[in-house]
């Protein structure tokens, strides 16, 4: 039996990690039948079925997820060797909610330079979950459950610890609510993760009659900062209004096993560890 071809193990690999032929075209840059072809041409060669054709998608047989999983090493080997080849300049591209990076990162730009004066950190601030190998991205952070790619590095930054918040001002005419249905006669401020509406829903409540959306966290953390109602957001990301007395701690919702994630190649990238080493420092 010939060694399988190289190109046909990459097409396999992203065609596993997607489950999806046109997704894993996408990230390769070629058609959909393209890829397809050279799965199957694989097979063949193999005398191995590798997936199982569904209506939408595909999944791994038995054989097809063992094999992947040391077709997976190989290639992280290859592409490490070839990176190692040229070594990756001093600059990162770390991907991250909004307001992450406004409320957490950009206050710590300064003592990020001071720590690392030689590495370029650069920023892409976005909602939308990028695919970091197609969008040359370096390092990502993630909000929600655990991630599931084989083809990355996963660690966990921080967790979620949900607390709602209010403002002195806003607090001080109202009485203080003890539990969730006392929130229902409160001015309420929730983003685009609905945690009010999630936990009214789960605990049989009505709606809340006064509801402020936001699509950003950030933008539901200011209105709260302004009087405006309670807010549920990430402890990480009102941290510092806390502290300094801008907002305080009105009630803590049930533990979310959700958390920030980072995410990144198994690639060697010196410059990229050091940023890992210097978030999860100032995290902690």
């Amino acid at each position: 039996m010939l060694p399988p071809n190289l190109n046909a193990l990459r097409m396999f690999d992203a065609a596993a990690r997607h489950l999806n032929f046109r997704l894993a075209s996408e990230e390769l840059n070629l058609t959909q039948g393209a890829v397809a072809q050279q799965v199957r041409n694989l097979e063949e060669s193999l005398r191995v079925k590798l997936f199982s054709r569904l209506a939408r998608g595909l999944s791994l047989t038995d054989a097809g997820a063992t094999y992947h999983v040391e077709v997976r090493k190989a290639l992280d080997i290859i592409d490490i060797a070839t990176a190692d080849l040229h070594p990756a300049p001093r600059a990162v591209t770390l991907s991250l909610p909004p307001s992450l990076a406004a409320k957490w990162l950009v206050p710590r730009l300064t003592a990020f330079t001071d720590a690392c004066p030689d590495i370029t950190l650069r920023t892409h601030a976005s909602a939308e979950v990028s695919d970091l190998r197609r969008d040359g991205i370096d390092l990502a952070i993630r909000q929600g459950p655990i991630p599931k790619d084989p083809g990355m590095v996963i660690r966990r930054l921080a967790d979620l610890n949900l607390i709602a918040v209010a403002s002195p001002a806003y607090l001080a005419p109202h009485s203080r609510p003890q539990h969730l249905p006392d929130f229902s006669a409160h001015k309420l401020i929730e983003d685009s993760h609905a945690h009010w509406r999630a936990l009214m829903s789960a605990n049989s409540l009505p709606n809340p009659a006064s509801l402020l959306s936001f699509n950003q966290t950030a933008l539901a953390i200011d209105a709260a900062t302004n009087g405006q109602g309670i807010t549920i957001a990430p402890k990480l990301l009102v941290q510092e209004a806390l502290e300094t007395g801008l907002l305080e701690t009105v009630w803590t919702p049930p533990a979310s096993f959700e958390a920030f994630h980072i995410l990144h190649p198994k690639s060697r990238h010196p410059a990229r560890d050091q940023v890992i080493d210097w978030l999860l420092q100032n995290v902690s």
